[in-house]
């Protein structure tokens, strides 16, 4: 079974990532990732393309655990075809959030105890066992075939490691143990960072804005963000804001001691709610914000976090009270407030990226145990994603087709789902369009057939 033709072309793409041995081993796996029904695991994927007997079966394993190639030069590769297609011109908005990859086996590289969104609550934070990948992707809107979606498309991947997996200590006697402090340890936020430069490297003449939440705001993100890159996150409700630093008049003298970095400190966010400053009110109805709200903006540092950088800051209050107050900051001073909100709510596509990446892509399920085929494989499922998405964008919007359901006859707008089951059926239709019945029952159970193998899921 092969992918119809039109997704093999943009898969040709990436051959100057690979070598000729290489890439059509690439092009087989990517193909059993969409077709697979079942977890994605190598020799899923083997059977799921139709690939048995063409090769041996080892060769599919040491893609991932041996061969030569790299995931960031498949990254840029991706990157620029987004850039060329989605973003040629304008900022390039970008979002950036991490997701655990929930796994079993003491014995699997990278792995340990993160924090579980799923299985946590407010009132207690719950913990699984697994992998914690940092993704970057590209938030783009579609106005022709979808005009009220955003779509994070991932294109960039780091895994993260915790602190308790990293080194153990030698051994005292023959029961203690004593650990050490892991000098190679490094954050989210570092990590987040590191993916940040090597895009804007490969971007250098683009400017470009990340949107990320609390996590990836504070000082390890904010003060090193490269020279073409703006960075929209949450200010801590505690936070010390101060005014920009008293500049000397023409003709004065400077004092005593060292010039003063920063001015005033301004009030806290409840005692600034409380203010005599007027409060705006803004009303949102789009993807991700559907709310209306009151706002208040000034110009000032936030400290402890960019030291001397002047940031716009927005305080946030819902007039109906379903939300409490928030902070928000954009290191573009040009920005104004509508655009500041609207464009950190579309950060919420990165979230639906990760939910249909685990249930539709199987993000979860490669079991792999070496610390090369570990970081290669999993993002395969996101370069998968994006890939899809490319693919309906250019040609699958055209042959999309919503089943039959009474109970929702208006759907005008595809999901994720959709998308992979529009590229599926094409592909069956290539494949086998001939051998298909003109007319009659077996037509009819043809068509059925079809149906139910080209279902995401």
């Amino acid at each position: 079974m092969e992918l119809t033709q039109s997704f093999v072309f943009l898969l040709g793409e990436f051959r100057t990532v690979f070598n000729a041995q290489s890439f059509p081993i690439f092009v087989e796996l990517m193909t059993g990732w969409v077709l697979s029904h079942r977890h994605r695991y190598i020799t899923d994927l083997i059977v799921s393309s139709g690939s048995v007997g063409k090769r041996h079966f080892s060769n599919y394993h040491r893609f991932f655990s041996q061969y030569v190639w790299e995931l960031d030069a498949l990254s840029k590769c991706l990157l620029l075809l987004l850039v060329r297609l989605f973003a040629a011109t304008g900022m390039i908005e970008l979002s950036i959030d991490d997701t655990l990859a929930r796994k079993r086996g003491l014995t699997v590289y990278g792995t340990g105890m993160h924090h579980d969104p799923l299985l946590s609550s407010r009132r207690k934070a719950l913990t699984s066992w697994g992998h914690d990948w940092v993704v970057l992707c590209l938030v783009i809107r579609l106005p022709r075939w979808a005009p009220s979606k955003v779509f994070s498309l991932p294109f960039c991947f780091r895994l993260y490691r915790n602190r308790q997996g990293l080194t153990k200590g030698k051994k005292k006697g023959k029961t203690k143990q004593v650990r050490q402090k892991p000098t190679n340890h490094r954050t989210r936020p570092e990590l987040a960072v590191e993916m940040l430069e090597i895009v804007a490297s490969w971007l250098p003449d683009r400017e470009l804005v990340v949107t990320g939440d609390s996590a990836y705001g504070g000082r390890s993100v904010l003060q090193k963000l490269p020279g073409n890159v703006h960075l929209i996150s949450h200010v801590h409700p505690k936070g010390a804001l101060y005014e920009p630093a008293p500049k000397l008049k023409p003709g004065e003298k400077k004092g005593r001691g060292r010039q003063r970095k920063k001015g005033k400190r301004l009030p806290a966010m409840a005692e600034w709610a409380k203010g005599k400053t007027k409060w705006r009110t803004l009303k949102f109805d789009e993807y991700g914000f559907h709310a209306t709200v009151k706002v208040k903006v000034i110009k000032a540092l936030y400290y402890k976090a960019g030291k001397d950088r002047l940031l716009r800051i927005v305080l946030v209050r819902d007039t109906l009270g379903k939300r409490p107050d928030q902070m928000f900051y954009c290191t573009n001073l040009q920005w104004g407030v509508r655009r500041i909100l609207s464009c950190y709510a579309r950060r919420w596509s990165i979230e639906v990226t990760f939910h249909d990446c685990k249930q539709l892509l199987g993000f979860e399920d490669p079991a792999n145990r070496k610390e090369k085929a570990v970081r290669r494989t999993a993002p395969m499922a996101m370069v998968v994603y994006s890939l899809i998405v490319v693919w309906f964008h250019r040609e699958g919007h055209r042959h999309v087709e919503f089943p039959d359901r009474p109970w929702y006859p208006h759907k005008e707008e595809p999901s994720f789902g959709d998308m992979l089951t529009t590229l599926r059926r094409v592909s069956w239709k290539n494949n086998y369009g001939d051998l298909v019945p003109n007319r009659g029952r077996a037509k009819k159970l043809f068509d059925q057939i079809t149906w139910i193998l080209c279902l995401a899921g």
